[in-house]
Formats: structure tokens, C-alpha cells, sequence
């Protein structure tokens, strides 16, 4: 497991029964600019190269997404819940560990993308990130998360796995 891991809280029964929640909060507290740090050496110089935005997922992506844009000069787009975006262009509902939801996108420019979240459980927010941002304009070329349960899922999208930081098997 890697170090980071010690400094996240596990917290049952959060937000339902029966969910363990990651949270990552302490780890950014402490370790924030090690995080961004980590994650950006989930992707090589190259392909850091060859990217032109940073997506993030609401609401916790924006905080990965946006310190990757920075930190590699690189612009930074939005995936949010619905209502909270004007000038809508695409609408995706998708499925949640506990749940259902939407993800909304302004129309995108062409581009080379990456997207980022906290988390990937199931892998429903991040396959409709994915495909939000296919549909209006952009091309994905990586997906990276901080954690992985990975034993809630074996997500990939068009043969393109999440790479992640932290690793939870069980």
C-alpha cells in the first residue's frame, strides 16, 4: 500500500449504510503538494506533452484537475452536476455505488485530455466524464484518480485503464 494511504480516513456508513468512505481530506491537509506531485508522475513528460486540458469531475476532480493544469500549464475544464453549468451542451446520467446521478459539459474546444477525479468506485462518473468529453470535442488520452477500489470495479474505457496513486484491493 502506498504511504499516502495512512493518511486516509476510512469512514463507514458514510454516505449510506454500508459504504466505506475513503476520505481523502487529511491526506490534502498534510500532504497536498506531494499529492499533486504523485499524481503527476502517474504520466510521463511526454505525455504530459501532448495534453492541452485538465478535466475535473465535481466536485472533487476540480481539485486535482486544476493543480495538474497549473503545475504543468495547461488548461483546466469542468464536469459538473446538473444546474450548476450554463450554456449546457451534453447531458450523461450514470450510476453510482448508491446511486444515480447526471454529469453536464459546455461544448469543448479540440483538444488532448485528461481527466481526473478523487476516487474511482464503479467507474460510472468517470465512463461518463469520459464520454461527455468525446462528445463535445475533446480527445481523452488519460484518466487518473488518487484512489482505486479496485475491488469495486475492473474499469477501463476504450482500453484505457485508470492509472491512480492508491490501490484498495478489498
Amino acid at each position: 500500500m502506498h504511504p499516502f494511504a495512512q493518511y486516509i480516513d476510512n469512514v463507514p456508513d458514510f454516505p449510506k449504510s454500508g459504504i466505506l468512505f475513503r476520505d481523502v481530506s487529511p491526506l490534502l491537509r498534510q500532504k497536498f503538494s506531494e499529492t499533486i506531485d504523485a499524481m503527476s508522475d502517474l504520466f510521463t513528460p511526454d505525455e504530459w506533452a501532448q495534453v492541452d486540458h485538465l478535466v475535473g469531475i465535481e466536485s472533487r476532480g476540480f481539485i486535482f484537475a486544476s493543480a495538474l493544469a497549473y503545475k504543468h500549464g495547461k488548461g483546466f475544464v469542468k464536469v459538473r452536476k446538473p444546474g450548476k453549468l450554463p450554456n449546457v451542451c451534453a447531458t450523461i446520467a450514470y450510476g453510482l455505488e448508491y446511486g444515480s446521478d447526471e454529469l453536464q459539459m459546455q461544448k469543448g474546444d479540440s483538444g488532448k485530455v485528461i481527466i481526473c477525479d478523487d476516487l474511482i468506485a464503479t467507474g460510472g462518473s468517470m465512463k461518463a466524464a469520459a464520454d461527455l468529453c468525446e462528445q463535445v470535442g475533446y480527445e481523452v488520452v488519460g484518466l487518473a484518480c488518487l484512489v482505486d477500489l479496485k475491488a469495486l470495479n475492473d474499469f477501463e474505457w476504450h482500453g484505457m485503464r485508470v492509472r491512480s496513486v492508491i490501490q484498495y484491493e478489498d
